[in-house]
């Protein structure tokens, strides 16, 4: 269980001890980077008023995304969804549909179940204590605390990469959260550093400085209000902590896509739920085996999934997308249906839409930029 300060909650795991300020440094800590805050912080929607749901939907969509990426869907979001009782009865396709683009998808399947399970078991208001938030669908110990901390002015840490790279550099911590010592060792840390009151301001200051002067290269340490705290500054040793993780190995994939015409429609299908981006809509075709011609591939992936048989004309295009452990070059062609009953085995759902209706469908990323080409070509 997370390890909270003070009162009836949880104390912090000495197991893994804190490296710890003397008391007076402490004070002199938390006063010197609270003035730096008041004075630098960054101006963002969801800092205006401190609603727990606004903070809930904002953590969710800054989980592995920056906030300039962030800042537009949020405003779109809270037109739309302003309250958790609004998002509660909101269909998923529509909720998958303002987080197109965002990527990680499962974010907002998890935001959507949250809000369900705020309005069914706590009459829409997002719970105020660790043993009943921690219980939403994809609220970890990192959102819990943020929205703790920062809505409810709970005495609770928060840790994502900004607070261990900037806690690693001022303690020359060998820590950057790859095992559970290491975890436990930096959240104890941060605790440890909590002030009585004001820890939402606080881990929000703490997150701001490591995204803005503390950064991973070439950190701005002169503009550092805890340079005179800072172990690796005065060593010159910044650009060696936190030690770096095992690098991700990144699988590169070739792909052929379809866009399949009908009288005037296009053929686009569902992603199975469970599956990888789960609950988007696509165009179909699959992944070019060893020895295929890219048409060759989508004349076989066509078979094998929608049981039909298919024209393949131009190339529309080559689109070439990244994702966390893998990088895909989609080949895209403009397709004819020749022959055959189709019977889609791969799939949710399918339908047959007009070209200007896909903007209406939630799709992945790189289907987006097809649907764009294609309604361009259009007009």
């Amino acid at each position: 269980m997370m390890p909270v300060r003070r009162g009836s909650t949880p104390q912090t795991n000495n197991s893994f001890p804190p490296i710890m300020l003397p008391p007076k440094r402490v004070k002199i800590f938390q006063s010197r980077l609270l003035n730096w805050y008041d004075s630098n912080k960054r101006d963002m929607p969801w800092r205006n008023n401190r609603d727990p749901y606004r903070i809930l939907v904002s953590e969710f969509m800054l989980q592995q995304t920056q906030v300039k990426t962030v800042i537009p869907y949020f405003n779109k979001w809270m037109k739309s969804f302003p309250t958790a009782k609004k998002l509660a009865v909101a269909s998923e396709s529509n909720v998958l549909k303002h987080w197109e683009g965002l990527g990680y998808y499962s974010r907002a399947r998890n935001l959507l179940k949250s809000a369900i399970q705020i309005q069914r078991d706590y009459a829409g208001k997002v719970p105020d204590s660790l043993e009943e938030i921690i219980k939403l669908p994809g609220v970890g110990r990192y959102t819990a605390g943020a929205v703790l901390s920062i809505a409810y002015d709970k005495n609770v840490p928060v840790l994502d990469g900004n607070v261990k790279r900037v806690l690693s550099r001022l303690m020359l911590l060998k820590e950057n959260g790859s095992n559970q010592k290491s975890e436990t060792r930096l959240w104890n840390t941060m605790e440890s550093l909590l002030p009585e009151k004001g820890c939402g301001t606080f881990n929000q200051a703490f997150m701001e400085l490591g995204a803005t002067v503390c950064l991973p290269n070439n950190p701005f340490c002169e503009d550092c209000p805890l340079k005179n705290f800072c172990k690796a500054q005065q060593s010159g040793k910044q650009e060696l902590f936190p030690p770096p993780k095992t690098a991700i190995k990144i699988s590169r994939i070739q792909v052929s896509a379809g866009v399949i015409f009908k009288k005037g429609y296009v053929y686009i299908q569902k992603r199975k739920a469970k599956g990888l981006m789960g609950g988007l809509w696509e165009f179909p075709g699959g992944k070019i085996e060893s020895g295929e011609t890219e048409e060759e591939c989508l004349r076989r992936e066509i078979k094998e999934e929608l049981n039909i048989n298919i024209r393949i004309g131009k190339k529309i295009m080559t689109h070439r997308h990244s994702y966390t452990r893998f990088r895909v070059t989609l080949h895209v062609f403009q397709c004819q249906l020749h022959s055959g009953k189709l019977s889609p085995t791969a799939c949710d759902d399918w339908k047959w839409v007009k070209p200007e209706e896909l903007v209406q469908f939630p799709f992945p990323a790189a289907n987006v930029k097809i649907i764009k080409f294609l309604n361009k070509n259009a007009k």
